[in-house]
Order: structure tokens, then C-alpha cells, then sequence
């Protein structure tokens, strides 16, 4: 393994995805990694992801600062089988050849502070002025500031997005870039969140942590409670987070967009849709949760879920995704759950081997990829491994749902609201609680047999929950 170097590109974390922005690095020079470690947050249009290791070594070097907006493939860091000798210099991703002038700046940009060091250690030596990413550039600009001429609150005075777009964030609170920016999203107040890093520093699971909780959201300690000029100042340092928040989601607005666009434009959809008796399920799921405790309990939701899995099984053509103008099944039914987000917009992470699980299990695996998906927890395998994806807008009313499929998987399967209908069974009319269930396919991957086999599989395996 010795002499061994890996470099870890900025991954592709959904078909959509062109670019991504290094939020937070979870290492720094010189630590030790597993593969599958989470390295690094990455910050694309859609959620705040974080990023796994394919390698275990030690890292050598961090190639992108904090902020810095990169197209999918380019080096981030770079990860050695060896420990990392002392004189090595952190190479630069790779470029074509550049003139004299050029190289001067390279060599300069190499001696400025590493700002991936934030609350995992000092930067790199040799510090000069403070410095800021090309993001942070092109957001003063846009605003019409010098960001050379701007007092940074970053590690070693760098010049952060807070800073330029006037977020007001008390000094004394000590507090990573992620951090901050989650704070933002979510609505925590720094001031009332006890920060676990280096020196009592704020970090994001901090935060997630506050959001969680219910504490530290708009917090309003005595001292501003007495002081009404600090109060107004709360009042309007909170003001300023929603024109950020209308960013993100005007970004997640534009990423399904262009998914969605491509869907329609390159998939052939064929839709099907069925009508399944839910009262043997919802009866058999009364008597399972009976003697369960509250947190224990199973949600229909979970059953809809487990009965999509099961019949991905049984009709695998619907399982995967069309790649090069071939279907490549999926190696085990991952189940995309089609989750909304409390700031607007929605993604798609993955129950990994939903089939696989009991539905106990799958109920808690559903409500844990909800909480994260919400606070910014998701992993990279999360978002990129889905084989068939799931819709359920019954919570909200809707009867039906006609989907469009998520590329380069080839199947989606909706669920509406669960309503009372005349319904007859066996030759007699009664009220059945019922719902309906579409599926949207791929054409150039089934046809409506193998579409209507996956439906009538859910149907029975729905009608004989046991079997669940």
C-alpha cells in the first residue's frame, strides 16, 4: 500500500448534478480514514451530502477551500497509503501547461491558508492577508463590494458568504462555515447552542442537534429579553436569513427542473394505475400495533412501502436504472422515498435493501432518512444508489399520483390517501378503505405486462399483509 495516492473527486450525488461546494471538511492533513468514512459535507442544489472515502490511507493534502463551488470529477483532496512526508508540497488539481505569470499565482494560492482547517485545526503556514473562495468573489461582486477591502470573520480573517451578505452573527459565538450556514437554514440561533468542537466551537451536528431538540430556534435569553435594543438586534439578524433561504430554494427549484426536464425529454413514460383493498392491511396492522409502545409502532406509510419493495423483487425489470441504451437491474431493491423539505423542494435518499428488511425495521430506517434528510445528514450513497423511487402524497389529500420518473432509474410508483369507498366484495356493496396506486415506467425498459404484473404484486402482497 505504500506509495499508494488516490485522489477524491468531487462526487456525483444525482443524475442532475453538475456541480457541487464544499460546505465542510470532516478531515484535515495527515488524519487517518477508513473506506466509507464521511470526509467531507459537499452542498449541492438540492441538500447538504455527505461524502465517503472509496479508500483507506491517510490525507495528504486538501485541494478545495470551504465555499468553493467545483464541477463534478474535480480533485478535492488527495489520500495516500503512506503517512504524508513532512516536506511534500499539496499538489494542485491537474491543469494544462500555464505561463510564468500563472504559475507565480499557483505557487502563491498554495502558500495562502488551507480553510478547510475551520474547527478541525490551524491552516497551512505561511499565512498573508486574508484571502476568500472564487464563490465568495463572485457574491461581492454581485452585491457590489470589495471583498479585499472586507474584514473576514473566517479562520485567519477569511472573508466568508456570511460576510458578504451581512449575516449577523454574534463574534463571540465560535462557530465552522457549516455550521453557521445550518444555523441559517434551519433557524438556530448560535447564541443558545453549546458547541462541542475545539475551544467550545459550534459544529453542525450542534446544530442539527439544537434543530432537533427544538432549542436554540429564536432563542431569547433574559439578558435580551431586558434589553429591547438587543432584542430588535435578534429580531433582525433573523430577519436577514429568509432572502438566503429563498436562494436555496430558487437552486432546488432549478435542480428538479432540470431532472425533471431531461425525464420527460429522454424517458417514454407509459402510465398504470390500480385500485387495492386496504382493509385486511390496515385490520392486521391495528392488531400488530396493539401491545407495541408509540415509538414502536408502524405506520401504513411503511407497509406501502414494504409492498413496493417486495414486488420489485418479484418483478425485477422494474429494479434498476438504463444506462447506455441497456436496463441494468439494480444488485437489491433500494428504495427511493420521495421526501418534502421544511424550506420547499423535496429529494429522493435511499432505504438501502428495503426488501430486506422487516417491517419493523423499516419503519425506523424510514423515520431516521426523514429526520436527516431534513437536517442535512444524508450520505452520498443515499442520494446516488435509489433503483425505484416512491411517492406518497396521501398526507396531503391527494388521491392519486401521476408521476415522472427520477433518471436513470426506469420506474416510480405513487401512493394517494387512503379514503372509505363503496366497494364490492363478493357480490355484495360495502365501505372499503381504499387506495389507489400508479405506476410510472420507462418504455424502452418494460411494457405494460410487466407494469401491470409489478401492480397486481402489490395488490396481493397488500391483501395478504402477513406475507410482509
Amino acid at each position: 500500500m505504500t506509495g499508494e495516492r488516490w485522489e477524491f473527486l468531487m462526487p456525483s450525488l444525482g443524475a442532475d448534478m453538475e456541480s457541487g461546494t464544499v460546505a465542510e471538511w470532516l478531515v484535515k492533513p495527515g488524519d487517518r480514514i477508513r473506506k466509507g468514512d464521511c470526509i467531507a459535507v459537499i452542498d449541492t442544489d438540492k441538500a447538504l451530502i455527505e461524502a465517503e472515502s472509496f479508500h483507506t490511507g491517510v490525507v495528504e493534502a486538501l485541494l478545495a477551500g470551504i465555499g468553493e463551488r467545483l464541477p463534478v470529477g474535480t480533485p478535492l483532496a488527495v489520500i495516500t497509503g503512506a503517512a504524508p512526508a513532512a516536506e511534500r508540497r499539496p499538489p494542485t488539481r491537474g491543469s494544462p501547461p500555464v505561463s510564468p505569470g500563472e504559475k507565480t499565482g499557483m505557487e502563491r494560492r498554495r502558500r495562502e491558508p488551507s480553510p478547510a482547517g475551520g474547527e478541525h485545526g490551524p491552516p497551512w503556514p505561511h499565512a498573508p492577508s486574508p484571502v476568500t473562495s472564487p464563490l465568495v468573489r463572485h457574491l461581492a461582486e454581485r452585491h457590489g463590494m470589495d471583498a479585499a477591502a472586507m474584514h473576514g470573520t473566517g479562520p485567519g480573517g477569511r472573508v466568508t458568504r456570511a460576510d458578504v451578505e451581512g449575516i449577523e452573527i454574534p463574534a463571540k459565538v465560535k462557530a465552522s462555515p457549516l455550521a453557521r450556514r445550518l444555523a441559517l437554514e434551519l433557524g438556530v440561533d448560535l447564541t443558545g447552542v453549546h458547541g462541542t468542537g475545539r475551544t467550545g466551537a459550534v459544529r453542525a451536528d450542534d446544530v442539527r442537534e439544537a434543530a432537533a431538540r427544538g432549542s436554540g430556534t429564536g432563542p431569547r435569553d433574559e439578558t435580551e429579553q431586558a434589553v429591547p435594543g438587543r432584542a430588535a438586534s435578534a429580531a433582525g439578524a433573523r430577519a436577514v436569513r429568509k432572502p438566503d433561504l429563498g436562494r436555496r430554494q430558487g437552486l432546488m427549484r432549478q435542480a428538479i427542473a432540470r431532472a425533471m426536464s431531461r425525464s420527460n425529454q429522454e424517458i417514454p413514460h407509459y402510465h398504470l394505475s390500480t385500485t387495492v383493498d386496504m382493509d385486511t392491511a390496515l385490520a392486521w396492522l391495528r392488531e400488530r400495533n396493539r401491545d407495541l409502545p408509540v415509538a414502536r409502532r408502524v405506520l401504513p406509510a411503511a407497509l406501502l412501502l414494504m409492498a413496493t419493495a417486495r414486488a420489485a423483487v418479484e418483478v425485477p425489470q422494474l429494479n434498476g436504472f438504463w444506462l447506455d441504451d441497456a436496463f441494468v437491474p439494480g444488485d437489491a431493491v433500494h428504495l427511493g422515498v420521495a421526501i418534502s423539505l421544511k424550506g420547499g423542494g423535496l429529494i429522493a435518499p435511499a432505504l438501502h435493501d428495503a426488501a430486506g428488511l422487516d417491517l419493523g425495521d423499516l419503519m425506523a430506517a424510514l423515520k431516521d432518512l426523514v429526520v436527516r434528510s431534513r437536517t442535512g445528514r444524508l450520505r452520498g450513497a443515499e442520494m446516488t444508489e435509489a433503483t425505484i423511487t416512491v411517492t406518497n402524497l396521501g398526507d396531503q389529500g391527494v388521491e392519486e399520483v401521476h408521476g415522472v420518473i427520477y433518471p436513470p432509474q426506469v420506474a416510480l410508483v405513487g401512493f394517494g390517501k387512503i379514503l372509505e369507498r363503496p366497494w364490492a366484495v363478493g357480490g355484495l356493496l360495502g365501505v372499503r378503505p381504499l387506495v389507489t396506486v400508479t405506476l410510472a415506467a420507462d418504455h424502452r425498459a418494460t411494457d405494460g405486462y410487466v407494469g401491470g404484473r409489478f401492480l397486481n404484486a402489490v395488490d396481493r402482497l397488500l391483501s395478504h399483509p402477513e406475507e410482509l
